[in-house]
């Protein structure tokens, strides 16, 4: 069952790249959302012993890795407004977080 999913991503990811013309996802495994897992929990919540717990992992030696990428990304950050419900919507499902309301504009961001 593993080797038909993994048959199934794979064919997957390779029709994307190709429709896309972009070969660098061919690149893309389940490691690499593993990676990025691991990043954005430890980004989100700087507890390096619940992203241990989350990946199983017991040796912290193993984790730095992510806080050192996150303290070098810490300050990039994407910023847009929404002056409106439906463009606030919008921002979310694109992956912005909600910071504050100044003037009555809503303020979101999101990670480079």
């Amino acid at each position: 069952m593993v080797q038909g999913f993994a048959r199934s991503f794979q064919r997957s990811h390779k029709i994307l790249a190709n429709k896309r013309g972009n070969p660098r996802l061919l690149q893309i495994s389940f490691h690499t959302f593993r990676h990025w897992k691991a990043a954005m929990e430890y980004a989100k919540t700087k507890d390096i012993l619940y992203v241990m717990k989350l990946l199983g992992h017991k040796n912290v030696k193993n984790k730095l890795v992510y806080t050192q990428l996150i303290n070098s990304k810490e300050d990039e950050w994407i910023c847009k407004v929404a002056k409106t419900v439906e463009e606030a919507k919008q921002l979310i499902e694109a992956g912005f977080e909600y910071v504050d309301t100044i003037d009555g504009i809503h303020l979101y961001r999101k990670r480079k």
